[in-house]
């Protein structure tokens, strides 16, 4: 009798949980069914913008190397073309990329106005990458060097001079070279010493401001 008894316990609580199962998925089914679709659909999404948003970087990362070599070619008006369209639609950092190698290609077409309008474009783009930015305004610098004054020179990259920067020593000898080229001597000396005093100075420019210093030292025009 007891058995008899426990068996119709079990098949009344059996049945009890199949109606309760059948009451929530009547209630509730959809919202888990729901649930259950937000969840593979944001895992596919994830994928599929992954894919896409790679799949834009490949293709903007194609149409630089194409720029690229046309430039090569020496064709250097079909490559800013080129460029110029994927300043406009390209993907990731391809077109600060873009718009660093139009400004080179400007300056190397002799339009020096015109790169230096540029490369200070990206030194003021606050939405570029900060070594992007850096090394425009060192460009810019060094341009204007022969098309410009020290004053010009100085607004571009006396900031990037400093202890701790990474341009400081490009910045300090376009710096030391307006000054020279303005007859500030004692100016050009101060900023070719700090080249020569930083341990950390690569070889080649120190070697560069050695000269500057030798050469306004026999000038004798540096108090």
């Amino acid at each position: 009798m007891a058995n008899e008894n426990d068996t119709f316990i079990r098949e009344v609580n059996e049945q009890l949980r199949s109606e309760k199962m059948t009451n929530f998925w009547s209630k509730y089914g959809i919202v888990v069914v729901g649930g259950a679709l937000l969840i593979v659909l944001g895992t596919a999404g994830a994928g599929i913008y992954e894919y896409w948003n790679s799949s834009r970087a490949s293709n903007s990362g194609d149409q630089f190397i194409a720029a690229m070599k046309l430039a090569s070619e020496n064709k250097p008006d079909d490559a800013l073309a080129a460029l110029n369209e994927l300043e406009t639609a390209g993907h990731g950092s391809y077109p600060v990329l873009a718009k660093f190698r139009s400004a080179t290609l400007q300056a190397q077409k002799g339009d020096a106005a015109a790169a230096i309008a540029a490369f200070t474009a990206i030194g003021n783009d606050t939405s570029a990458p900060q070594v992007f930015r850096d090394a425009a305004k060192v460009r810019a610098a060094w341009l204007l060097v022969d098309n410009g004054s020290y004053e010009q020179v100085s607004a571009e990259v006396e900031v990037l001079s400093t202890e701790g920067q990474a341009f400081r020593s490009s910045a300090r000898e376009a710096l030391g070279l307006s000054a020279y080229k303005a007859g500030d001597f004692a100016k050009a000396r101060d900023w070719f010493q700090q080249i020569t005093t930083d341990a950390q100075a690569p070889r080649n420019v120190a070697n560069r401001a050695q000269i500057m210093l030798d050469n306004i030292a026999a000038s004798g025009k540096a108090p």
